[in-house]
C-alpha cells in the first residue's frame, strides 16, 4: 500500500497536469483520481484478500475510504509590469533563505528601499551560505520565491524598481 506522502505527491502531480483521470493498481490496492470541474475525487480501496473456503472467518466488512480534495482557487495578482524593473537572479543552484536565521526578520520585504550592495537574501549551496546583494538602488516590488525553496542558476528572486 502506498504511504500517505506518496498519495499526496500523486494528487499534486495529477493536479498540476492535464490528466483528467488517473488509476493506479498494485498488489490488490487501487487508487483512482478523477478531475471534475473544480474538485477531484480520490478513492482508495483496501487490498483484496483471498481466503480459502475452509478458513473462512467472520470479518468486518471492508470500508472504502473516500477523500474529496478541492483544488485551490488561486487569486491572480495584478500583473506587475517588468518593463522598467530590475530582476535580482540567483547566481547559483541552492536553497533560498529570506532571513539570516529561522527566527529572524527577512532581509527585505515588498516596499523596502535597498541600496546597491544591500543583502537581500541567502542562497545555501553545499552547506555554504552565500549572501546575495542588490545590484541597484531601488524599492523591492515583488519577492518571487518562498523561504526554503530550491532555486536554479539564473532564477529570478526579486523585482526591484530602480531609483
Amino acid at each position: 500500500m502506498l504511504k500517505i506522502q506518496e498519495i499526496r505527491e500523486l494528487i499534486r502531480l495529477v493536479n498540476e497536469s492535464n490528466i483528467v483521470e488517473f488509476v493506479y493498481e498494485h498488489d490488490g490496492s487501487k487508487i483512482k483520481m478523477k478531475k471534475a470541474g473544480a474538485a477531484e475525487q480520490v478513492v482508495v480501496a483496501p487490498p483484496k484478500v483471498d481466503v480459502p473456503p475452509a478458513a473462512v472467518v467472520q470479518q468486518p466488512t471492508p470500508v472504502v475510504e473516500k477523500v474529496e480534495v478541492k483544488e485551490e482557487v488561486k487569486q491572480e495578482k495584478p500583473a506587475v509590469s517588468t518593463e522598467n524593473l530590475h530582476t535580482i537572479t540567483s547566481p547559483m543552484v541552492g536553497t533560498f533563505y529570506a532571513a539570516p536565521s529561522p527566527d529572524a526578520a527577512p532581509y527585505v520585504k515588498v516596499g523596502d528601499k535597498v541600496k546597491k550592495g544591500t543583502i537581500v537574501c541567502i542562497v545555501e549551496a553545499m552547506k555554504l551560505f552565500n549572501e546575495i546583494e542588490a545590484e541597484v538602488d531601488g524599492e523591492i516590488v515583488e519577492v518571487l520565491v518562498k523561504n526554503g525553496q530550491l532555486v536554479e542558476y539564473g532564477q529570478p528572486l526579486f523585482l526591484v524598481k530602480p531609483e
